[in-house]
């Protein structure tokens, strides 16, 4: 009995919220007007540090074996 009330608070504190956030929101028009600005600026190459450092954590980690020794192991008996 008491679920139903406590569904219909929580709806309308959700609708509020939502009232609340599109009005806080930017419209899409000013969204794309912010990317074309913005893309203009950073049209330029990658900098090869940049691209280096990716690129370093990209490649696999190589495991470093331990040093051979020339003589086969033995086993304890």
């Amino acid at each position: 009995m008491l679920f139903p009330a406590v569904l219909m608070l929580f709806a309308m504190g959700m609708d509020k919220l939502q009232a609340r956030v599109d009005r806080v929101s930017v419209s899409n028009d000013e969204v794309d007007d912010y990317i074309d600005r913005a893309g203009s600026q950073n049209a330029g190459a990658p900098s090869r540090l940049a691209e280096s450092a990716e690129l370093h954590e990209l490649r696999p980690r190589r495991i470093q074996s331990p040093p051979s020794r020339a003589t086969s192991p033995q086993r304890a008996s």
